[in-house]
């Protein structure tokens, strides 16, 4: 090999109505044990926390995910400006 490093490929996804109107959540845990990464998304509402989805990933996968995550963060700011964060919510899960 000439040591160039193979483009990424598009992905082609498929996906129902309901699925690709995709979920909000304003909430998130994570957990972790030796092989697996498990982050619930939750939706703080008035009426309490409602799991919106769970995502379980291996240590790996979690990395690529974190990394992803601060790169497209950059370039939104690089974009947008910079993201100011706002107080927690009072209310926290429990």
């Amino acid at each position: 090999m000439d040591g160039k490093k193979a483009e990424p490929q598009p992905m082609q996804v498929n996906t129902g109505d309901e699925m690709s109107r995709g979920r909000y959540s304003n909430t998130m845990l994570v957990a972790h044990g030796p092989e697996e990464f498990i982050m619930d998304w939750l939706l703080q509402s008035p009426n309490g926390a409602h799991l919106v989805s769970r995502i379980i990933v291996t240590p790996g996968h979690m990395k690529r995910i974190v990394n992803a995550l601060h790169e497209n963060l950059q370039k939104y700011e690089q974009d947008f400006g910079e993201i100011t964060i706002a107080e927690p919510p009072r209310t926290m899960v429990q």
